[in-house]
């Protein structure tokens, strides 16, 4: 890379520190690099100065100075993208504009790379460069969860849905399956949620004192006796695996979702698959132009 990037801030990365941030994006540049540029002043966050403690918000700017090649090298790491997959990606395509994509994002595809990650959807954005422009992340959703992803296509877009996401315009509605019934059939779960890293990845507990203000809503559609029950989820923020922390929280874990709810989670049957439960159906949001809204709905998988 020999120019300068500008790279909007998602909403699911409220919180995390600049220093993770970069490490997901680049993790070719050392520590070390990285609190240099950022005490030179190349690496910035909406033009001011940070370290790598720096909290991020959703719509920030963060500015990435070039990177001597580091970056290229971090590329070749990943797998290139099959033509199958490229195929598979743009068949996905729910909703596209000037402005935006929506995708359908399958289950088992993680959003971004980590350790170990080296076939995820940041690596295939160049499927949906139709007109040369990579798209942008502006959220993300759980490796497992499935459903409604939205992409922005200019730097203008995802500043703005940024800060869409980042206030309390943006509805998004999941369906997902429960291990037991919940004992109202409709219910709200406020529960204030703190983000902790750990050797294990992120993890969100609930802590009134030093958490995040977190409330999610719940509708249940239909149970089968009280072994499982689907369930319509309505976060009222946008905290990191809100929904499955606070249905962990009341005993009613998301199925396949041993992160939060353990061993009791899981189901065995041969007709239940393993994996995360939880799909998100709907989203809802102004459109970053101003004019009008985005309303896109995910078949189930």
């Amino acid at each position: 890379m020999t120019q300068v990037q500008l790279i909007p801030v998602a909403a699911d990365d409220d919180e995390t520190r600049l220093d993770r941030w970069f490490r997901r994006r680049f993790p070719n540049v050392t520590n070390g690099r990285l609190q240099k540029l950022c005490r030179t002043g190349q690496v910035r966050v909406d033009g001011k100065r940070a370290d790598g403690a720096t909290r991020l918000a959703p719509g920030q700017i963060v500015r990435v100075p070039p990177l001597g090649g580091l970056e290229e090298r971090s590329k070749k790491e990943i797998r290139p993208i099959s033509d199958h997959d490229a195929e598979e990606l743009r068949n996905r395509v729910l909703f596209k504009d000037d402005w935006v994509i929506v995708i359908d994002k399958p289950f088992g595809l993680a959003v971004q790379g980590g350790t170990g990650t080296t076939r995820h959807l940041d690596g295939m954005l160049n499927a949906l460069a139709y007109d040369g422009d990579r798209p942008k992340l502006v959220h993300r959703l759980d490796r497992d969860t499935s459903g409604v992803l939205l992409l922005a296509r200019t730097t203008l877009a995802a500043r703005r849905l940024g800060e869409i996401f980042r206030g309390k315009a943006a509805r998004k509605y999941y369906w997902g399956v429960t291990v037991g019934v919940p004992d109202e059939k409709r219910g709200r779960i406020d529960g204030a949620l703190l983000k902790r890293e750990g050797a294990r990845g992120e993890r969100v507990e609930l802590d009134e004192d030093e958490g995040k203000p977190a409330v999610s809503l719940f509708s249940v559609v239909d149970h089968a006796a009280n072994k499982v029950a689907w369930v319509a989820l309505w976060p009222l923020t946008g905290r990191t695996h809100q929904l499955r922390a606070h249905m962990a929280a009341i005993g009613k874990p998301i199925l396949g979702d041993g992160k939060y709810g353990g061993a009791g989670a899981h189901i065995s049957s041969d007709e239940i698959g393993q994996g995360l439960h939880l799909h998100a159906r709907r989203l809802i949001v102004p459109h970053p132009s101003g004019k009008g809204v985005i309303d896109v709905t995910a078949p189930l998988p």
